[in-house]
């Protein structure tokens, strides 16, 4: 799992019954309460910090999940993008959520983009990373209705409701091998 903040998605994944097992978690940053979670949950957690270079940053991420012993990257809030070695590394098994239902308003601020464009209904996509920020094929998406009195944060907290049902999900269908890449287009019946 890797992470850059509170860590909810995370906390969720932990405490999710799927056919998958969180083996290491590892922030680009010291001092977020997803690494206190972590540390609860007796899963080990290392940073990687950022230091300005994203090849660099990729190979040293790259090579802690593999020393994990990491069959697939979860992100979770984490706030980098990685560069082209993940993809070449981890092909098909770094899934990203994200808080709008991509293509629509990808990048950091979709919850307050969904408000200022007035939209009725916003959500949640899981997908699989490529090079580009929020791009990959999707694999999963849960719609979220917008409500007239809604505000930034009362619709991320519905938004994320939803994203604590569906990522675990979707991580127990990966690691069962339900899931399968053909082209841009994703193949899973969920259950």
């Amino acid at each position: 799992m890797l992470v850059s903040g509170s860590g909810s998605n995370l906390q969720a994944l932990l405490d999710g019954e799927g056919e998958y097992r969180v083996v290491s978690v590892l922030s680009d940053r010291t001092g977020v309460r997803a690494l206190e979670r972590a540390a609860v949950a007796g899963v080990p957690a290392e940073v990687v910090a950022w230091k300005g270079d994203r090849a660099e940053f990729t190979a040293r991420v790259c090579d802690v999940v593999e020393k994990a012993g990491a069959e697939a990257v979860v992100l979770a809030g984490f706030m980098r993008i990685l560069g082209s070695e993940a993809m070449e590394r981890f092909p098909h098994r770094i899934l990203n959520i994200h808080p709008s239902l991509l293509p629509a308003f990808p990048g950091a601020h979709a919850v307050r983009q969904a408000l200022d464009h007035g939209v009725a209904v916003t959500g949640v996509t899981v997908h699989f990373v490529d090079e580009q920020v929020d791009h990959g094929p999707i694999i999963a998406q849960v719609p979220v209705a917008v409500r007239p009195d809604d505000t930034e944060e009362t619709l991320h907290a519905r938004i994320q409701e939803a994203e604590h049902l569906l990522y675990p999900r979707v991580v127990t269908a990966l690691a069962s091998g339900a899931i399968s890449v053909r082209g841009r287009g994703v193949e899973w019946a969920p259950s």
